[in-house]
Order: C-alpha cells, then sequence, then structure tokens
C-alpha cells in the first residue's frame, strides 16, 4: 500500500535558517549524519538544497547536484516519527523533478545495502543498481560498501508534463 503525503506537505529551498531544524532530523535519522558544514558547503556551492514541511515544520530534506547532464542525489532524510507515510517518496519525485527541470539525462545516488527499506523505496520508484563503492560508508565496526544505483531520465520532449507522482 502507498500512502499519500498530506496535502499541507510542501517542498521549499533550504535556508542556512533551516539548519538547526535539519540537523534534528538527520541526527534523528542516521548513525553517520551529515555535520552542520557540509550542508553549509553544500547551499554556498549552489547545489538543490530542498526542505520538505508538512504543517509549517521541517519533516525531511533533499540536497542534489546537477551538471553535464546528470545528476547526483546526496541526501535524503525524512524525521524518523514521519517515515513510512510516503514523504520519502515525495521528496525523491520532487528531486527527480528538479533534475528533469535542469535537463538531466541520467540521476545517480549511492545507499547502504543494509537500509533495505530505502533500497526498496528506490527501486520501486525505477532506480537500478549499477555497482558497488567498496568501504564508502563509516560504519560501527570499519566501513560499508555503498550500492551505486541510477535512473535513467527521459528527454523532456518525449515526456511532455510528465511528473513523477509521489
Amino acid at each position: 500500500m502507498i500512502v499519500v503525503p498530506s496535502c499541507a506537505t510542501t517542498l521549499r529551498a533550504m535556508r542556512t535558517t533551516d539548519l538547526e531544524t535539519v540537523m534534528q532530523n538527520e541526527l534523528a535519522a542516521y548513525e553517520f549524519p551529515w555535520t552542520q558544514g557540509i550542508f553549509r558547503e553544500c547551499l554556498l556551492a549552489g547545489h538543490g538544497c530542498w526542505v520538505l514541511e508538512r504543517d509549517g515544520k521541517i519533516i525531511g530534506h533533499g540536497v542534489l547536484s546537477t551538471g553535464a547532464g546528470e545528476a547526483h542525489i546526496l541526501n535524503v532524510c525524512i524525521a524518523p516519527r514521519h517515515q513510512g507515510r510516503g514523504h520519502g517518496r515525495h521528496l525523491i519525485a520532487r528531486l527527480i523533478d528538479a533534475a528533469r527541470w535542469h535537463r538531466v539525462e541520467r540521476i545517480f545516488l549511492e545507499v547502504r545495502p543494509s537500509n533495505l527499506a530505502a533500497v526498496h523505496l528506490y527501486e520501486s520508484i525505477g532506480f537500478n543498481e549499477i555497482g558497488r563503492r567498496p568501504g564508502y560508508y563509516p560504519a560501527h565496526k570499519g566501513r560499508e560498501d555503498a550500492v551505486v544505483m541510477a535512473m535513467e531520465l527521459l528527454p523532456a520532449e518525449s515526456t511532455p508534463g510528465r511528473l513523477i507522482p509521489g
């Protein structure tokens, strides 16, 4: 069953004033979270940094890098208390829409193989495993590989008005 997020869910550009809440969500969701400095660098670099709000409160965030006809989803996070309600699917769909706006032909991401919920979500959206990065992520006992996933995006001309449901 797919749960559709509330109509009160909106996506907007991340601001530096959001970083405290973004970090609270990041720390709650991940054992090895990004630092506030990484988010600041992404904002300064001009990456697509977004927050997902529900009823005016930040419940998630995503970071998208674009260039040379490709996009890379660098970070996706939904606050744990809001997970399992379709918000991650909605956020990823909007990141894919942003990539399409930049006329990207392929979008990439990395995910921990141990994060089965995320792997299944990405596969259900249309991402496919294309490789692995050995020792990519820190882990409690050493390092964990990353599954590299990609999705081909059709040229905008061949998909008029098509947006990813979510």
